[in-house]
């Protein structure tokens, strides 16, 4: 059985790219691909049979993305267990904002973002 959980496109306190501006796909491909990098480096690796993966959803406006968690494969049951664990700790417990680390991947993308005071 295989389970998707999506998480969003940024972190929840962060500004993110809207669909229908004009540089959209290039910059939320960026957000969630720093975003899903972030995720990892604030839970860990995902265990077996979890996937992290920018998402494409179409919607009346068009097209957005997101970053999704797939829990896939055949697993032991524990294994299952850890795997929808980690899944969920990423929906309830993602950054909020972005790191240090995060930014810097935007910047180098061409999407800096701006610490808010």
């Amino acid at each position: 059985m295989v389970e998707t959980i999506e998480i969003g496109s940024a972190p929840s306190d962060e500004q993110c790219a809207q669909v229908g501006e004009s540089d959209y796909p290039e910059r939320s491909r960026a957000e969630c691909r720093a975003f899903i990098n972030q995720i990892k480096r604030a839970m860990g690796e995902p265990p077996d049979g979890v996937g992290l993966y920018v998402k494409s959803n179409v919607h009346d406006f068009g097209t957005y993305l997101e970053v999704a968690v797939k829990v896939a494969g055949v697993l032991t049951e524990e294994a299952r267990g850890k795997a929808l664990e980690y899944a969920y700790r990423c929906e309830s417990d993602s950054p909020a904002s972005w790191d240090e680390e995060a930014r810097a991947e935007l910047a180098a993308a061409g999407f800096p973002v701006t610490v808010e005071a």
